[in-house]
């Protein structure tokens, strides 16, 4: 009898052993597998910053009044001239773009370089910013004397001319953005003929 009972200990405790056995397989079975180590996306490589679109009235004051333009533009990602996020903050973004005047005045292409800045930027939280731009442009305005035939048109005098222009403008989300702008064109007296061009308007921009 106490022969009996020893074999029906070892016999309870080779079953129970086998259960938790069994147990612990299918608990590793059931485990989740290890997280995947996060690597960040490969970003496309494009050389263009931003891309903007907008209009203007023409030169209020002048001969080309009350007419209107489509404007549109790209701006190219910065060189890497500095390693200081200080000093690179000076370096411009190339830019090009162009205007078309709806009343059949002068339209103009032009090719230059835009600075950035932000305006307060812990106060307004990187959202509102200040832009500056010089270069030059190239246009199919009126470039010789003042004529009954040409009084509708600016006597702009050669071309090209020189072109600035500056932007307030304030950043919706992280990539669409308004301005309010106005540039300027003339040739600083270089030709005989010097009335210009001032134009007033706004833009939306996408930055990539």
């Amino acid at each position: 009898v106490e022969m009996n009972k020893k074999r029906a200990k070892i016999l309870a405790g080779v079953l129970a052993l086998s259960s938790t056995t069994a147990l612990q397989a299918a608990d590793l079975g059931s485990r989740p597998p290890a997280p995947v180590p996060y690597v960040a996306p490969v970003q496309p490589y494009s050389i263009v910053s931003e891309i903007r679109i907008g209009g203007a009235v023409q030169d209020p004051g002048s001969a080309e009044r009350d007419t209107q333009n489509i404007n549109g533009e790209i701006l190219f990602n910065k060189p890497v001239v500095s390693l200081d996020p200080f000093w690179q903050a000076f370096v411009p973004r190339a830019t090009v773009g162009g205007s078309y005047n709806f009343g059949g005045r002068t339209s103009y292409a032009y090719i230059g370089a835009t600075w950035t800045a932000d305006l307060f930027p812990e106060t307004f939280d990187r959202r509102v910013f200040i832009e500056g731009f010089f270069g030059g442009a190239a246009h199919n305005g009126h470039t010789g004397p003042k004529t009954l035939e040409n009084l509708t048109l600016n006597a702009l005098g050669c071309s090209p001319l020189f072109r600035e222009a500056a932007a307030l403008g304030f950043r919706l989300t992280e990539h669409w953005s308004i301005m309010a702008t106005v540039e300027h064109m003339s040739n600083a007296g270089l030709c005989v003929n010097n009335r210009g061009l001032t134009n007033f308007g706004g833009k939306i921009g996408y930055t990539f």
